[in-house]
């Protein structure tokens, strides 16, 4: 095998291979003829998929500095060194089924990074997470969001909690799949992804989707699979292609007085609600709160830089009321209205709309969120 392996290697060197098959050879290190001399300048492509590699060495950039494509499936690895993120021109890198507990903090600077696999993993955090050690924390202030360029991202099988906010930096990410983590609720941050096209969280701990969430009209894809805590879905998401099997209302149904058992079931909807919701109003509030109002001004202010900075109100907003003004709660599902502390909300059961038939095995409900109850009233879902 060390012959056929060393072979490999000699003719990819003579006969400058962009492109180098190292799969199924049993390699428990790094093949250190990859590395001699000038190594393999010209290799573009390696691949390594289902050996027993534990780690890469940090001279990899320096001796392999043209690589585009890096797959690592299938191996033991268990940490990356810092070197990887030397790989200027690395486009893609599959590090799927390996036991992975930390991501390594300079994949930041892979700036070329269009592809990023890490299913099947250990991974208890993407950088900067909640459960990020503080140790580490001065070393991700620029992390997942740098890469610009990132199209596809894949953390799904791992014991994720939660997805940093800062993900919505890569403006490119298109698909996005966290299937089978432990994942309590979705940063509304994502809503700003415009080019992200399929969403998969199937099997998680979902309790609430973002209000948000199924707006950008480049969003058509969303598979929210065996949540069995999640009970509503924006009413943006009506007319998206989903997966919503195993979620929905476990505990009763909506038999007995309509009335009621819809108040009941809004209620388990909205379980879960962002802190930032101060009131749920309903069709008999007419006055909308001060404080709601005072936002939406201060949101008008802010949101275009003034054309004279002296309009600016002379104060200075705490950093949580600044984030909020930023990323709002969402926008009215009747008239896009901002909102930011209070939701007028209205259930529609899916199984009395049209998708009834589609959807069998749940009994989740679509909800419409709107800024007041003037919208609350108007709103219609198949309309």
């Amino acid at each position: 095998m060390a012959t056929e392996l060393q072979e490999a290697i000699f003719v990819a060197k003579k006969e400058r291979h962009k492109n180098l098959f190292l799969n199924y050879r049993n390699l428990n290190n790094f093949p250190v003829e990859l590395l001699k001399d000038e190594g393999l300048r010209f290799l573009e492509r390696l691949y390594m998929k289902r050996n027993s590699l534990t780690t890469l060495p940090d001279n990899i950039a320096q001796k392999l500095p043209n690589l585009i494509e890096l797959y690592l499936h299938s191996n033991n690895i268990v940490i990356i060194p810092e070197a990887i993120g030397n790989l200027a021109r690395l486009q893609s890198l599959d590090l799927s089924n390996n036991v992975l507990q930390f991501l390594c903090p300079e994949i930041g600077r892979l700036r070329s990074l269009r592809h990023l696999r890490l299913s099947n993993n250990h991974l208890k955090c993407l950088p900067p997470g909640e459960t990020t050690p503080v140790f580490l924390m001065a070393f991700f202030k620029r992390e997942i969001g740098d890469l610009q360029d990132l199209e596809t991202l894949d953390v799904s099988m791992n014991q994720l909690i939660s997805l940093p906010d800062r993900l919505h930096r890569c403006a490119s990410l298109q698909n996005l799949t966290a299937d089978h983590n432990l994942l309590g609720h979705v940063p509304r941050q994502l809503c700003c992804l415009h080019r992200l096209n399929q969403l998969s969280m199937a099997a998680n701990r979902l309790t609430f989707l973002p209000l948000d969430m199924g707006r950008s009209r480049e969003l058509q894809f969303v598979f929210v699979d065996n949540n069995v805590d999640l009970k509503g879905l924006p009413s943006y998401l009506y007319n998206k292609v989903i997966g919503c099997s195993g979620c929905g209302m476990s505990t009763h149904g909506l038999e007995g007085d309509q009335r009621e058992a819809l108040g009941e079931a809004l209620s388990e909807v909205l379980v879960g609600l962002p802190v930032e919701v101060k009131v749920v109003g309903c069709e008999a509030d007419s006055v909308i709160p001060l404080e709601e109002i005072a936002m939406r001004a201060l949101h008008r202010i802010y949101r275009q830089p003034p054309t004279d900075l002296n309009s600016l109100p002379p104060i200075t907003l705490p950093k949580s009321l600044l984030d909020l003004l930023q990323f709002p709660l969402g926008h009215c599902h009747r008239c896009s209205q901002t909102m930011f502390t209070i939701i007028y909300p209205k259930l529609f059961p899916l199984r009395d709309t049209a998708l009834a038939g589609v959807h069998r095995r749940t009994t989740v409900s679509f909800v419409a969120y709107c800024c007041s109850s003037r919208c609350l009233r108007t709103f219609d879902l198949q309309g």
